[in-house]
């Protein structure tokens, strides 16, 4: 079993990554501000602009430790990969299946079931658990739409017909997602998604923590072989992870959505924790990050038995085990992916 290790976030704009030996080394102004061993991390994702030195980089394609650049705001700019992990057979067949239409189509049902189900497991939660403190009837309203959809979406014959139906499912879930907020509805009110930039601050933390999961999914991915940029419903586009954003859309609500609900509804980012741009864009203020990236770690650390394996795994290990079953299937082990259905 894969042992689930630290991910570094470097959130301070202004330092440099140096490798000294086994450590990667944080330097401001070349002063050296903290230490840490290559050996205890799987991945690192620095906010900062000055980057990383060449020495480093090397280092971390040869560990296979998952090296990402994002701007301060939170929007991915490269990431460092080394040699192509795994047998070449393996990725011959992911772009076998990733150029057949049908085959192409049979795995994006699945992992949209599984988004639509998780969804759906969602909203029904809301409405067990604080039946007192939300419009239940309102949410039931939204959870039949998306059970009524399940059973269209296995039978979805092209990826046309799946993503318009993934459409109306993600606007009947949206449109009830305000009704799960239980803290702050000044601050945090939500009418619908918005993105590039995000218009309020549940926009906010939305984009930002989609951001996190994206570049975990792209690491599992790569860590079992396969080419986190050839995906199946999200099509070949310059510089971006497609399979990435494949496998991260059945994880979407039970991992990122949840997480953003916790840190609401539990009152732990407050309106000061946003600034607001004369376009209307709002974003984390640093501080915020910083406290967002902590969570998330420890989200991560949280324990659950896996649906289909039956294993107890930590919550950071769901992308790997999804993106390991990803390739199982590809290389004809399994007779069908099977998605991440959270219980």
């Amino acid at each position: 079993m894969r042992h689930l290790l630290n991910t570094l976030f470097v959130t301070s704009e202004d330092i440099y990554l140096t490798l000294d030996g086994e450590n990667i080394v944080a330097n401001r102004d070349k002063t050296v501000i903290a230490r840490y061993p290559l050996h205890t991390l799987s991945g690192i994702i620095s906010f900062s602009y000055p980057g990383a030195s060449p020495a480093l980089m090397g280092a971390c394609a040869q560990r296979g430790i998952a090296l990402s650049f994002c701007t301060p705001r939170g929007r991915f700019l490269a990431r460092v990969t080394g040699e192509a992990n795994g047998n070449v057979l393996l990725r011959r067949a992911q772009y076998r299946a990733a150029d057949d239409p049908n085959q192409s189509c049979r795995i994006a049902r699945t992992m949209i079931f599984g988004k639509i189900h998780n969804g759906r497991w969602s909203v029904e939660r809301t409405r067990r658990d604080h039946a007192l403190r939300v419009d239940a009837e309102r949410l039931k309203v939204v959870s039949d739409q998306m059970k009524a959809l399940l059973p269209q979406i296995l039978q979805a014959g092209d990826l046309e017909q799946l993503r318009g139906l993934e459409g109306v499912a993600a606007n009947a879930y949206f449109g009830g997602f305000e009704e799960m907020i239980l803290g702050d509805r000044d601050t945090f009110a939500f009418d619908k998604r918005s993105r590039r930039p995000p218009l309020n601050p549940t926009n906010a933390l939305l984009s930002f923590v989609y951001s996190l999961l994206s570049y975990d999914c792209a690491a599992a991915l790569e860590s079992v072989g396969l080419d986190s940029y050839v995906g199946f419903l999200h099509r070949d586009r310059p510089g971006r992870s497609s399979l990435a954003l494949d496998l991260m859309e059945e994880l979407r609500p039970c991992v990122a959505d949840r997480f953003v609900l916790t840190l609401i509804n539990n009152r732990i980012l407050k309106e000061e924790d946003f600034v607001r741009q004369d376009n209307g864009g709002v974003f984390l203020r640093d501080d915020a990050r910083r406290t967002v990236l902590k969570r998330w770690q420890e989200r991560k650390k949280e324990t659950l038995t896996h649906p289909y394996l039956g294993e107890k795994i930590p919550w950071g290990l769901v992308t790997y085990l999804q993106a390991l079953l990803l390739a199982r299937y590809l290389r004809e082990d399994l007779d069908a992916y099977p998605p991440f259905l959270w219980k």
